[in-house]
């Protein structure tokens, strides 16, 4: 997991480089709505895609409910769509299944993957691969981080002005911010509870990720929040022996109540271009991975052998 934390700022520097070029079938079409289908992390990296095409496209967005389908056998009156299914591994059948229906009434499907020759992409009209190599660890890094930056250029693909991402990514050098920052941050981390993990629009998924993170590889309970749906009843618990994680900005609110606040680092100010932190979550998200790697190692975890789950998991 380590090694692949680490190389996540070559990976995407290649993504940057080739994404947009996979994608220009795609270029002048529109669409009345996007459904997006994924588990686990790549859920998460569904819910920054959300937040991208719906504030910068207006076209509204459906995270799908797959069980609908494979356990209803009910489909769904989608209009003029466009299916984009996640899965690092390709193997997911639920998420499969989905573009399968969708193409079959004739919609546009999308296959975002780390795997060349998957399920995913034989159901799939059109296809992205991730090209991050091979992911050895169990908890997805690079293959998210990857996912983001891909699903970034789809909505440029699709018509949103949004800004060349290719100088505008984390490098070597932020690695390490990520990786000290974290180190620091770890101890209230593990010795606290319950853990909240907070964040709102694009980063959103960056909480959401990083409490997948902080359960899969140091067995640590962690919610996340909206930090807005906080407010409304969670916040209770934020009291003395608790810790928020915060991926949009300090909480003196909470702080006074006697919560431990951890605040991720600030991506540099050299990233002008990118006046709305719109790329944030891939920065976050290096933050919230060496959180999870180092708490495991702080309780004795092997991060790269969580219990109970494997790389791949297949669900109907």
């Amino acid at each position: 997991m380590e090694n692949e934390i680490r190389e996540q700022p070559q990976v995407l520097a290649k993504g940057a480089s080739q994404y947009i070029g996979a994608l220009e079938a795609l270029r002048g079409q529109e669409f009345e709505m996007v459904l997006l289908a994924a588990r686990g992390s790549s859920d998460n990296a569904a819910l920054y895609a959300r937040y991208l095409i719906e504030v910068f496209l207006q076209v509204p967005v459906c995270l799908a409910a797959p069980s609908v389908l494979t356990r209803f056998g009910r489909k769904v009156k989608y209009t003029n769509c466009l299916a984009i299914g996640i899965s690092q591994s390709g193997a997911a059948p639920d998420v499969a299944e989905v573009l399968a229906s969708l193409r079959s009434e004739g919609h546009t499907t999308l296959a975002i993957t780390n795997t060349e020759g998957s399920r995913l992409t034989r159901e799939a009209e059109h296809t992205l691969l991730l090209g991050a190599g091979l992911e050895r660890s169990v908890a997805a890094t690079k293959t998210y981080s990857a996912s983001l930056l891909a699903l970034y250029e789809v909505v440029r693909v699709l018509g949103a002005e949004l800004p060349d991402p290719t100088s505008l990514l984390p490098n070597d050098a932020w690695v390490e911010v990520a990786r000290e920052k974290a180190a620091a941050a770890s101890g209230s981390v593990v010795r606290n509870s319950p853990i909240f993990s907070l964040g709102r629009g694009f980063g959103f998924s960056t909480a959401q990720e990083a409490a997948l993170k902080l359960m899969e590889c140091a067995l640590i309970p962690c919610k996340a929040y909206s930090s807005a749906d906080f407010e409304h009843g969670p916040k209770a618990l934020a009291g003395h022996g608790s810790t928020a994680i915060c991926f949009d900005g300090p909480k003196p609110d909470l702080a006074a109540q006697g919560c431990e606040i951890i605040e991720t680092p600030v991506a540099p100010e050299n990233r002008a271009g990118d006046i709305e932190g719109i790329l944030n979550p891939i920065w976050d998200i290096f933050f919230g991975q060496w959180l999870a790697l180092l708490s495991a190692r702080a309780r004795g975890l092997n991060p790269d052998d969580p219990r109970h789950i494997q790389k791949v998991t297949q669900t109907l």
